[in-house]
């Protein structure tokens, strides 16, 4: 695939699986550049917010590197910015894993412990079916049902229903595994761990990614 090395920076806040992410855009042509401070941030053509473990030490992370306010401008900018696993869920507004925290308020919304229904368990570990939304970018080309590679025990409410942009079935409901608002995108799935499916969600964000760079 012949997209420009550097047209995309992952955020490296110490409490990412970095190595597999910055392999996962390697196997599709990408080199991309790792970023830790808020001068590298303002000057990234689209940003990948990826993380593990709990929302107050990922906000805390953020905060550390001065990195909390730089991103809410480049998501005001219009930069294309997507949020992995914990990434997704420190776009919204709070979070209630272990206490009351606040989030990047990039996309209006709550995230909230899982409720599990009957033969459920969370953390929710494991591969799971996916219902993509009707227009969303990351999943155009993504069959409905597809399953993807999940490691989470809470996820996000969204204020407005029109930024959900994937569904899967969980506690008797469906539960948002994926967010789109404007330039801005999360998935809560681990992509790199998702095959040929995870790998083609992370091509439609090197899309959109370069399609912006070059306007």
């Amino acid at each position: 695939m012949n997209k420009p090395r550097s047209v995309l920076s992952i955020i490296d806040i110490g409490i990412s699986n970095i190595g597999s992410v910055v392999r996962a855009f390697q196997r599709l042509g990408i080199q991309p550049e790792l970023v830790a401070d808020a001068t590298a941030v303002e000057s990234a053509h689209a940003i990948v917010l990826p993380g593990v473990g709990a929302f107050g030490d990922g906000m805390a992370a953020l905060r550390e590197k001065g990195l909390v306010e730089p991103l809410r401008e480049a998501a005001r900018a219009g930069k294309p910015i997507l949020g992995l696993c914990l990434g997704m869920q420190l776009l919204a507004d709070s979070s209630e894993e272990y206490g009351s925290h606040t989030g990047l308020g990039i996309i209006p919304g709550a995230v909230v412990k899982l409720k599990p229904g009957v033969g459920e368990r969370v953390p929710n570990i494991g591969w799971c079916d996916v219902l993509p939304h009707d227009g969303t970018r990351l999943f155009h080309d993504f069959a409905a049902g597809t399953p993807l590679y999940f490691v989470h025990g809470y996820h996000m409410i969204c204020a407005n229903p029109g930024h959900v942009a994937a569904t899967m079935s969980f506690g008797g409901g469906q539960a948002t595994v994926a967010v789109e608002h404007g330039n801005v995108f999360g998935i809560q799935c681990h992509p790199e761990k998702s095959q040929d499916a995870g790998l083609g969600i992370l091509d439609a964000f090197v899309s959109i990614a370069t399609e912006s760079a070059a306007s």
